[in-house]
């Protein structure tokens, strides 16, 4: 019994700090992880990896959404494994929101190398 506690014990301590650690977490994308956010932006994959593609309203609701709501969190997406995975070129990927015509773009901001236009 004594045997089993002391394996235990530390699995436990480390249950509880992650159950912690989740709940006060706010990371780029608030509280909503890093692979929800670029899920939400799946309408923007063409327009994302192919800086000819067109801008669906939807990509462009989205992002608009996602920019109001963490600016940082798209930075965050556009440069995240899911996204190079999804095939998105971050340096096309950036400019969505400009040919989107959204104005509360964050111009000028640097994202990793890249510089929002």
């Amino acid at each position: 019994m004594a045997s089993q506690l002391k394996v235990t014990a530390p699995f436990v301590c480390l249950f509880l700090v992650y159950l912690v650690g989740w709940a006060d977490a706010a990371g780029e994308c608030g509280r909503t992880p890093i692979n929800a956010a670029a899920t939400s932006l799946s309408p923007c994959l063409g327009a994302a990896s192919n800086v000819r593609a067109k801008v669906s309203p939807a990509c462009c609701t989205k992002v608009n959404a996602l920019i109001k709501s963490a600016p940082t969190c798209l930075c965050t997406v556009l440069l995240s494994p899911l996204a190079k995975k999804a095939g998105i070129k971050p340096a096309i990927a950036i400019t969505v929101p400009k040919r989107c015509n959204i104005k509360s773009r964050p111009a000028g901001k640097k994202c990793g190398r890249y510089t929002v236009p």
